[in-house]
């Protein structure tokens, strides 16, 4: 069953959208993972032991569900609240699979190299992306990937939504630029999906010593640049200070070089006069117009938070509370994950989200006093916290299920 996990990782960046009915996508991952949990449970139920693991993540994820499920009892609209709930219970069953399969180090190191290996393979397809624009120009670029790319893998309808409200374009010092994007909707879900993985690639080399994993460090670094989103910039930023201040006393002169090496580039990339810069440096500043966007829609959020504080509108139903008559696909949320939880379900699951973060990331760090390579897995986790507060990529399943995995590592003994 591991070796089907390994396949299942290299497939999760590429996985393909389903069309069981006409108007509605379906991400193959969640059927994937439907089937792994029956096939799971089946084995558990054979050999009379089904193993839930009992720590604090797993009470923490119980009960996030759990506020979930019960704010749907102040739905207005019960069927965006269902289809809502159905993803979540389609994704989070892959956190109890992978928290009893991978049990130990040496599995965990495997399944890391594998997502490193196909995170890798998916930035390196956002980078050729990037680069065709200045081959053969930004409009044949843009509508190969509209016409043939994309489709496969987010689906008719969604892709129909994906470019309806398309963010794969910036403007930079007055120039149009195409953003990596991959196989992703957008490059916001690009970059938190590479953001958590670059922390690992690093790990990894330096575990290893392998020149490769630098590599796929860099190829997984330049991927997440060229996403120009600003809140993948804020996670890495937040992540190589953490790395940077955490590790600088511990480790001896070379590692000292190769994190010096690390931050200084990644600290260098964006605070460097050019493109990039200019897209980070712009995001401190409060009146530029899509900051004063995401100040106003935190403002809205806050008022129907302190209006509804226990449960929020209910899962689902944040849209029709900015605009009644609002469409499910249409792209509207507090570009906050923690706003977004406590307008939806409450501020108390909100609370639980951030304390399943912080919490994990706690177990990493005491975990690794014996095992280096879970501090890793933390900075993974700092750089997923901080580019939350700008954005919000719960619901993009395979963003979410990269995280739940994750996770699911604070069960494996060090």
């Amino acid at each position: 069953m591991f070796n089907f996990i390994l396949l299942f990782l290299i497939y999760l960046p590429f996985q393909l959208a389903l069309n069981p009915t006409e108007g509605i996508d379906l991400a193959s991952i969640r059927v994937i993972i439907l089937l792994l949990f029956l096939l799971w449970l089946a084995k558990g139920l054979k050999n009379k032991k089904v193993l839930i693991k009992n720590n604090s993540s797993t009470v923490l994820i119980i009960f996030f569900l759990a506020f979930n499920l019960i704010s749907i009892a102040v739905s207005g609209n019960l069927d965006w609240s269902v289809r809502k709930l159905l993803f979540l219970f389609s994704i989070f069953p892959v956190y109890f699979v992978f928290s009893d399969i991978i049990s130990d180090k040496n599995k965990m190191e495997k399944a890391a190299k594998v997502l490193v290996w196909s995170g890798s393979a998916a930035a390196f397809l956002g980078i050729i992306q990037f680069l065709l624009q200045f081959l053969i120009g930004l409009e044949k670029t843009y509508k190969i990937w509209a016409n043939f790319i994309i489709w496969p893998f987010l689906g008719n309808n969604f892709s129909e939504a994906v470019l309806k409200n398309s963010s794969w374009l910036v403007n930079i010092s007055g120039k149009t630029i195409l953003r990596a994007t991959s196989t992703f909707p957008d490059p916001h879900m690009l970059a938190f999906f590479l953001g958590i993985l670059i922390p690992l690639s690093l790990g990894l080399f330096l575990k290893s010593k392998k020149p490769l994993y630098l590599f796929f460090f860099t190829v997984l670094f330049v991927g997440d640049v060229l996403t120009f989103s600003r809140g993948g910039y804020i996670g890495l930023l937040a992540g190589a200070l953490a790395m940077f201040f955490s590790l600088w006393k511990k480790f001896g002169l070379k590692y000292k070089i190769t994190l010096f090496l690390a931050a200084g580039m990644i600290a260098g990339v964006l605070l460097i006069p050019g493109p990039i810069s200019t897209r980070f440096i712009s995001s401190l500043h409060l009146n530029e117009g899509s900051n004063a966007g995401r100040i106003e829609m935190w403002q809205r959020a806050g008022e129907i938070i302190l209006d509804k504080p226990l449960f929020g509108t209910g899962i689902g139903n944040y849209p029709l509370e900015i605009k009644p008559d609002a469409s499910y696909r249409d792209p509207i949320y507090a570009h906050n994950t923690y706003l977004d939880v406590a307008v939806e379900t409450g501020i108390a699951n909100a609370i639980i989200w951030i304390t399943l973060l912080a919490g994990s990331a706690f177990i990493f760090i005491k975990k690794a006093k014996k095992e280096p390579f879970f501090f890793w897995l933390a900075i993974s986790l700092v750089i997923f916290f901080a580019h939350s507060l700008v954005e919000t990529a719960i619901y993009s399943p395979v963003v979410l299920i990269l995280l739940l995995v994750i996770i699911s590592f604070t069960n494996v003994e060090e």
